[in-house]
């Protein structure tokens, strides 16, 4: 989802607004073990590969198990394929803004909009540039900018080395959904889940780099259930949003696998490792279904 929320900063022409970054130090370089799983029957095999949407510079781990699985598979599957950037702002437009409505400071209550206003400050944002986008998509605008702020880039992410790499060697790239259903995710969500989830946003926003440095760092060890376990702790705050964005995903998942072990070939599915870890993982959905999952030894 992250790479999403990529692709919606980017049409927000927001960059005026932030602070002039500091020279990035050089990064030490590490070297990544990320968990990898595979799905088979008599004539398709399935990879599930967990990724990370954004990265520091300098982790490698386009290597080993993975880069064997990725060279056997002859389709690269990612959760969505970044759309034309004229599309993408269209979308963005009809779903991530509301022109005609209250401005969103004002949908806020006297505490929380103090909240919110500290955070604008302390990200060097103007309180005008979000007026007029719904509160789920001021959450993720900001909850990006942070992040940038602490040296993390889609450009290193894992999905954009991948699609890149399956780009130049020809193989068909594919998506589990599309720009304007994950859009459709959060634009359907009443709007009191969509300032709670702002509102969970800015109350975690101080540790939010804090996290994902520790996810990251789970995810380079190939530890899911560490990173399930600092997963259910930044979703607790919001239960509702976790079954929308988690939960539901997962199970469409694992029926779209159901139904593709009925073709023949090889792939490879590339998603958050989020989605691939804990009690509501893909991989234990397909147990559910007595679909056979089996971890790849590093």
């Amino acid at each position: 989802m992250r790479k999403m929320i990529k692709t919606l900063l980017a049409v927000t022409l927001l960059s005026s607004t932030l602070r002039a970054a500091e020279p990035a130090p050089q990064p030490t370089p590490v070297q990544a073990d990320p968990a990898l799983w595979v799905v088979k029957d008599a004539d398709t095999t399935i990879y599930l590969f967990g990724t990370v949407h954004l990265l520091k510079p300098g982790i490698t781990w386009f290597d080993g198990g993975v880069k064997a699985a990725y060279d056997a598979s002859s389709e690269i599957v990612l959760e969505m394929v970044e759309p034309d950037p004229q599309v993408a702002q269209s979308l963005v437009m009809a779903k991530a803004i509301d022109p005609d409505g209250p401005a969103l400071s004002a949908k806020l209550n006297q505490a929380d909009s103090a909240a919110y206003a500290k955070v604008l400050a302390e990200l060097g944002v103007p309180v005008a540039a979000l007026e007029k986008m719904e509160p789920w998509f001021a959450s993720t605008v900001l909850s990006m900018i942070s992040i940038q702020k602490a040296g993390y880039s889609g450009d290193s992410g894992v999905e954009k080395q991948i699609a890149t790499a399956a780009k130049k060697d020809g193989k068909k790239v594919g998506e589990l959904e599309s720009m304007e259903f994950q859009l459709g995710l959060f634009d359907t969500m009443p709007e009191p889940m969509q300032i709670a989830f702002l509102n969970a946003t800015v109350a975690e926003l101080p540790k939010s780099a804090e996290m994902l440095d520790m996810m990251v760092a789970s995810w380079v060890k190939g530890d899911p259930d560490a990173l399930a376990e600092l997963l259910n702790k930044s979703l607790m705050m919001t239960p509702e949003l976790t079954k929308t964005l988690l939960t539901d995903r997962n199970a469409n998942w694992a029926d779209w696998i159901e139904k593709r072990l009925e073709q023949p070939g090889t792939i490879m599915i590339a998603v958050g490792a989020g989605h691939l870890a804990g009690a509501n993982s893909v991989q234990e959905m397909l147990k559910a279904k007595k679909i056979a999952v089996l971890r790849i030894p590093s």
